[in-house]
């Protein structure tokens, strides 16, 4: 090894930052008692050198190397207490990652060195101390330049109001890993997702926002890649600055960028599904990676009554310490790095209600989250939570804070069970059309807070969900017993793939009740890739290890009833734009009936307002919402603001008939919707009092125009839907 001299540095920033003459080493760590630089040959295969950080200031060892630049190989190791009992796990046998590391170098190759403890005792399990190096079976960090170059001269993020924005939940690799116009060394990378083929569909579509599963480097878990599966979605971060290798072509922190700008350039933002609640690196009997090995008693949260055992809100073996200032810190510092350096729009966090834990439990106040609302980056992007974790009190839908968003799985669940036809689930249908106003409407949140869905990466797909009673998870091989069991889902009539014509018409049905319910309703939609054109996962609801074609979206064999998925999809989002009704900015309220102009009324089938006793009854199944755009205060000057809208949701088995209601200044309807209706729709216009049947289980959009400007604008949309499909 060669020997080496660092000079002092500084400790600030955190992670390897190049200097132009340097390079500054910056690490915390509360509890170490000696920090190891260690340096590696360009593959990583060799340590060529190691020496100590010199110096320690407010819990952090810093140095700096003169002369060194890009591309250098490093890793560090840590030397302290090691006594599980008290929550500390130093091992310098282990190296470890650097976590403000934002470029990886080899693999992860699994093996008894990674464990600090000895794996050979098998009468107490994580017991003993292992000296075993694990370097050659660690991946290293590499140094990198800060400045990196946009792929044109830089544009302005498109910044596309929360009332105009429609997620599209995607993975990078499934989604253009059989795509035939991606180019075949392109296909599953950043690049095939930056590609004209790919932008073309999306904006095609009508969405706005392409929202990654997660992007940062990850661990395949040992007890997959024991099976010969592999970690496909994401969710087992070990770096939050690190691309994942396996989605790059070859180009580097610099492919990932050329991605978001041409994205930006087409109009449509990446928002970053982010995973700061849990590491790879599991619970006592997990490996020693990187944050265990640098400081465990900081970076986790651990039993305080054996700190050798860990707090597991999550699920997944240890759960990341948000009450501690240096950790806050770091996540932070990511999220700034995504935004500044990386230029992505916004996050989901994933089990959310962690990054708002004290000891004391969810508090919406906590640090964390006052600093994402004061943070002059961070307050201006997008922010979703999925708002749930698995401890005590973990679930809190509605409660984040101000100026975030959150997945509402209340809209899923209840969507669902209409569809299916359960009792009882027309009064929960209206709530959240209306934009669950009873988790939301506080603290002046707006109707863009509820996340509307009906799939995610997480359960069926749109198509299995009309096609599977129960999940079919065989090829995980864990026996069909992960994964959710209450789907809510309904078959049609026969499990799985089906040449039953009736039953194929009625799944198709069924999709377009689901999709336009999704679409149609107040709040922020998110699609999950392929659902517009009824892709399957042959009844796998969990399937986050199959990196195969059970998760990879097949373009090339979109059937008939595909394509014509896709063609319905593409209006239903076409309409939401057109349409401002259908996307308020604030709540509705239903109004005083004396009042001529409401924002929200709810109907029978003949044309009355239903009454509070109608929605108590649980054969219910069948009723209206018309909604005008004349009463909804603060949509803005935008076409089309004054239309109104009779949306109807007849879930029974017959069909029933509609008498068209009035309202104030209309004088006729336009049909929009039927999807009863398989063939191609043409816009049929009707007066008031005439009678229209909802065949069973349908869903009708009529609108209406009360003002000369509105319908031209209604004429224009019209003529643009009739050239779709």
């Amino acid at each position: 090894m060669r020997e080496l001299r660092l000079e002092p540095g500084l400790p600030y920033p955190l992670g390897a930052t190049w200097t132009g003459d340097g390079v500054n080493f910056a690490v915390f760590s509360a509890h170490a008692s000696r920090i190891e630089l260690c340096l590696f040959d360009e593959a990583g295969r060799s340590e060529v050198g190691r020496v100590d950080l010199p110096e320690l200031t407010d819990e952090v060892w810093h140095g700096f190397l003169p002369g060194a630049g890009p591309g250098l190989v490093y890793g560090y190791r840590a030397h302290g207490p090691y006594v599980p009992e008290h929550g500390h796990r130093f091992n310098p046998s282990k190296l470890l990652l650097d976590p403000y590391a934002t470029e990886l170098v080899g693999r992860l190759r699994w093996g008894p060195s990674l464990f600090g403890y000895d794996m050979r005792n098998r009468k107490q399990p994580g017991a003993g101390f292992d000296k075993r190096d694990s370097a050659p079976s660690m991946f290293k960090a590499r140094v990198t330049a800060p400045g990196l170059a946009p792929v044109a001269p830089p544009r302005p993020a498109p910044r596309v109001p929360w009332e105009r924005t429609v997620f599209y939940e995607a993975h990078v690799r499934g989604l253009t890993r059989l795509h035939p116009a991606v180019p075949a060394d392109l296909r599953g990378t950043f690049a095939g997702l930056g590609t004209a083929a790919m932008i073309d569909h999306l904006k095609a579509l009508g969405v706005s926002s392409v929202e990654l599963l997660p992007i940062h480097a990850f661990v395949d878990d040992a007890y997959l890649t024991d099976k010969g599966l592999r970690n496909y979605w994401g969710y087992n971060s070990i770096g939050f600055f690190a691309l994942e290798p396996r989605y790059l072509a070859g180009g580097g922190l610099q492919e990932f960028r050329d991605m978001v700008a041409r994205l930006h350039d087409a109009g449509l933002e990446v928002i970053l599904d982010v995973v700061y609640n849990h590491t790879a690196e599991g619970n006592e009997l997990g490996p020693t990676l990187s944050f265990k090995g640098l400081d465990n008693a900081s970076y986790y949260r651990l039993n305080p009554e054996d700190r050798r055992y860990y707090i597991n809100d999550t699920g997944t073996g240890n759960t990341v310490n948000q009450s501690h200032p240096r950790v806050v810190q770091l996540i932070l510092d990511s999220l700034r790095y995504w935004v500044q350096q990386m230029e992505v729009d916004g996050f989901r966090f994933d089990l959310a209600t962690i990054l708002g834990r004290e000891d004391g439990g969810y508090d919406p106040g906590c640090g964390f989250l006052d600093a994402c609302r004061q943070d002059p980056v961070l307050n201006r992007v997008k922010l979703i939570a999925e708002p749930w974790d698995c401890g005590p009190g973990g679930y809190q839908p509605g409660n984040f804070p101000p100026g975030w968003a959150e997945w509402n799985d209340g809209f899923r669940d209840t969507v669902r069970a209409f569809w299916r036809g359960d009792e009882a689930q027309s009064a929960g249908l209206a709530t959240r059309l209306a934009g669950s106003a009873d988790r939301f409407n506080h603290r002046g949140r707006r109707p863009w807070a509820s996340v509307n869905f009906i799939t995610a990466h997480d359960g069926f797909t749109l198509h299995d969900l009309v096609s599977y009673n129960d999940k079919h998870n065989e090829a995980n091989g864990e026996d069909n017993r992960d994964g959710h069991s209450d789907n809510r889902s309904w078959n049609c009539g026969a499990e799985g793939p089906t040449d039953d014509p009736a039953i194929r018409d009625l799944r198709e049905r069924q999709k377009r009740n689901l999709l336009a319910t999704l679409l149609l309703a107040q709040g922020t939609p998110m699609m999950v890739a392929g659902d517009e054109f009824g892709r399957s996962q042959q009844g796998n609801n969990n399937a986050y290890c199959q990196d195969n074609e059970i998760s990879w979206l097949d373009w090339a064999g979109i059937a008939a009833e595909g394509r014509a998925l896709l063609a319905f999809a593409r209006r239903l989002l076409a309409i939401r734009q057109a349409l401002p009704v259908l996307r308020p900015a604030r709540f509705a309220t239903g109004g005083d009936p004396a009042q001529e102009l409401r924002d929200v009324i709810w109907l029978d089938p003949l044309g009355n307002e239903l009454q509070p006793e109608a929605w108590a009854e649980p054969h219910m199944r069948c009723f209206g919402m018309l909604a005008d755009g004349r009463a909804h205060l603060g949509t803005g000057p935008e076409p089309c603001a004054d239309a109104v809208v009779l949306l109807v949701f007849n879930a029974a088995h017959e069909g029933v008939e509609w008498t068209l209601p009035a309202a104030a200044g209309i004088e006729r309807w336009t049909r929009l919707l039927d999807t009863g209706l398989a063939e191609r729709e043409r816009y049929p216009m009707f007066t008031i009092g005439d009678n229209y049947t909802a065949g069973g289980r349908s869903l009708l959009l009529f609108v209406a125009a009360p003002a000369s400007d509105t319908a031209e604008c209604l004429a224009e949309l019209l003529a643009r839907l009739g050239g779709e499909g």
